[in-house]
């Protein structure tokens, strides 16, 4: 007997993503505050149902390479089954909107979390014509963004500058996700999460550890495909390979809880236009568990940093190295001071609103005018 699914039955939100892993930080951050709104949520994303966030219906999809991707962003908004759809690429943006003028009464919500033109810069197959035309569709994606019935960016600086509704969506730390703070372990251990590539610091980071032997480091997240001859030499021919650990992609709280007992995070990012207009959302969350941070000068970054006076800014791997080395040695006290002002940021800081149960109201607000408008219908269906 084929099960037929009542409007009562559906989620009221679909996230939908081409490119992102179903443990992708912000999704589980979103999923959250849906969740502590009451709302049902499904999530079509690429990925292991182990790493889901808990509590979201999960159907997975696979892609293989940029052709694959791009015919996902074409089928995927027509297999969403919430009343509201959030898209978190901007590949999807065309073809979510084609669905949302098809399908009636539902409603479309937009993430642009990063700023996709600038980040281009980043990525070293966005050359030439191939650049050219990536560039293009992006400008393309983020103005037809402006028509969503909800275009969130995660910081003020984040095109579009205006939309008919626009809401901004800090990448600030759910410290539901996060361990309970504690002491540091005996060894003194760094800890870096989030995309692990060439111009996120990887080698930066590798070398400093070289130069400091007394420290270990835990690397958590994907390697670029690019970077990863490079990082097998290393770990063959370093003899600081046995004091870092690869983790891979984990979940955000299976990730975090390397953060109970760590002595310091790293953020070594290097100048780029994207990296210098952003706050790295992982400076957060080291701070919300207590971790002093090294960051590379990156404008803002080293700005928040110095600001808290929770961290160091490092021009490079010899200077991370020494900050390491003082940390634990000859600069014990500073580094204890540190902590505690990383413990003092994030009692202040972080005690506003969650702008993740920010967005959830507003999604939330969104479900609701699709079952008045459903219910205006049904009404109207039944009237002689």
């Amino acid at each position: 007997m084929l099960r037929t699914e009542t409007a009562a039955s559906l989620p009221d939100v679909t996230i939908l993503s081409s490119g992102h892993d179903v443990a992708d930080a912000r999704l589980h951050r979103h999923c959250a505050a849906f969740h502590r709104a009451g709302l049902r949520v499904e999530v079509i994303a690429k990925g292991r149902p182990d790493d889901a966030p808990a509590g979201a219906e999960f159907r997975p999809t696979r892609t293989r390479g940029m052709t694959g991707r791009g015919m996902q962003a074409l089928l995927l908004p027509a297999k969403a089954r919430g009343r509201v759809v959030v898209t978190l690429d901007p590949d999807l943006i065309p073809a979510a909107r084609l669905h949302r003028a098809l399908t009636h009464g539902r409603r479309l919500a937009v993430d642009l979390h990063e700023d996709y033109v600038a980040l281009l810069g980043d990525r070293a197959w966005a050359r030439g014509a191939r650049g050219a035309i990536a560039k293009t569709w992006a400008r393309t994606a983020v103005s037809l963004s402006r028509r969503a019935d909800l275009t969130v960016v995660a910081d003020q600086h984040v095109p579009p500058g205006e939309a008919a509704r626009r809401l901004v969506v800090r990448n600030l730390p759910d410290l539901s996700l996060l361990p309970e703070r504690g002491q540091p372990d005996e060894r003194p251990r760094a800890l870096y999460v989030g995309d692990v590539r060439e111009s996120r610091g990887l080698f930066t980071m590798l070398r400093a550890i070289e130069l400091a032997p007394d420290w270990e480091l835990d690397v958590v997240g994907p390697v670029a495909a690019r970077d990863r001859a490079r990082l097998d030499a290393w770990r063959a021919e370093s003899p600081a390979a046995a004091r870092v650990r690869l983790h891979g992609r984990m979940p955000p709280a299976a990730a975090w809880q390397l953060a109970r007992g760590a002595w310091a995070g790293m953020s070594l990012l290097h100048s780029t236009p994207a990296f210098e207009s952003a706050v790295p959302s992982k400076i957060y969350e080291y701070l919300a568990c207590g971790l002093p941070v090294l960051s590379s000068p990156i404008r803002r970054a080293a700005q928040l940093v110095e600001q808290a006076g929770a961290g160091v800014v490092v021009a490079d791997a010899e200077e991370a190295a020494a900050a390491l080395r003082g940390w634990s040695g000859p600069a014990a006290d500073e580094f204890l001071s540190m902590r505690q002002a990383a413990l003092e940021w994030a009692e202040r800081d972080l005690a506003a609103d969650n702008p993740h149960d920010l967005l959830a109201a507003a999604i939330a607000e969104l479900v609701a005018q699709t079952r008045r408008n459903r219910a205006r219908v049904a009404i109207a269906a039944r009237t002689p």
